[in-house]
């Protein structure tokens, strides 16, 4: 059987290839503003951060999005992602694109610490970069959207930040309304690649599947959420088990599945800047954060 290691190069060279072909040709926007290769902490390759603003606010405090990228765990960068998040940018928005340290090289809680991290450095330089603290959103999809879902419970939900705080403390933060894209949010129906994330010590193994088990900490202080998958897309029924919880819970959402029969759409399609349905779902999240303004 292929090793976690091996599994994991080969998943980044078939996303890397993919990932590459979907932005070819693309180029920063001339009305965006950035700033790039931030460092929020000590690990200069992986704990770095790009800002994203439109050039048109220079001077203004704007409502920021922080992006928690895909990848299982495995893979990505915000080199990656600069292009999807400088098109939420352009919506009005500051957004914060930051890489993490990746599994298997880097396991549970690196990506939720790292999180963390660039959530407090947010509050540390909302001066600097214009950020309105009063309205502070974040986006994942697929695997960060999982990180995401987790760690809105961590903010919210006393119990779990507890059990969180020998890892780090939480940052002192309130996110508005977050954008849960084509991700899954329960270890229940976790496959083997969530196995790249977890501890290899069997005791530490079993407490993580626990305390990443979104559903199972969601609280009625669970942030707003809009909920976005694809009718072709291999987790289109991950929805399914979040939202009973958050309707027991009093949490409001909105779920939209993008597609149609005759034009099917796929995992993280919002991502492919370049098509009208990437446009449709972004201007869709975007529009909800608005309204939680």
């Amino acid at each position: 059987m292929t090793d976690v290691y091996e599994r994991a190069r080969l998943f980044r060279e078939m996303c890397l290839k993919a990932d590459t072909e979907r932005d070819k040709g693309l180029t920063t926007p001339e009305d965006i503003e950035r700033f790039d290769d931030i460092p929020y902490d000590g690990d200069e390759k992986w704990q770095i951060l790009d800002v994203y603003r439109p050039k048109s606010a220079k001077g203004e405090k704007l409502p920021v999005i922080v992006s928690i990228h895909g990848g299982g765990w495995v893979y990505g960068s915000k080199e990656i992602y600069q292009f999807y998040c400088m098109d939420l940018a352009k919506r009005g928005f500051a957004v914060v694109n930051f890489t993490y340290r990746l599994a298997p090289e880097n396991r549970f809680p690196a990506s939720l610490e790292d999180t963390n991290t660039v959530f407090a450095w947010v509050k540390d330089n909302a001066k600097k970069y214009g950020f309105d603290l009063s309205n502070i959103f974040a986006v994942g999809d697929s695997a960060g959207a999982f990180c995401l879902s987790v760690y809105a419970c961590i903010l919210t939900n006393a119990a779990l930040a507890g059990a969180f705080v020998k890892y780090f403390a939480p940052a002192e933060v309130e996110i508005k309304a977050v954008g849960l894209n084509c991700g899954l949010y329960t270890t229940a129906e976790s496959d083997e690649s969530l196995e790249a994330y977890l501890p290899e010590d069997t005791a530490e193994h079993a407490e993580a599947l626990r305390m990443l088990d979104a559903v199972a900490h969601i609280t009625p202080d669970f942030p707003p959420a809009y909920i976005l998958t694809a009718n072709a897309d291999f987790l289109v029924d991950a929805p399914s088990v979040l939202i009973p919880v958050l309707e027991k819970n009093g949490v409001k959402y909105e779920c939209k599945v993008y597609g149609s029969k005759e034009k099917p759409l796929f995992h993280v399609f919002h991502c492919d800047v370049k098509t009208e349905a990437a446009g449709e779902a972004n201007d869709d999240e975007c529009g909800f954060f608005r309204r939680m303004m």
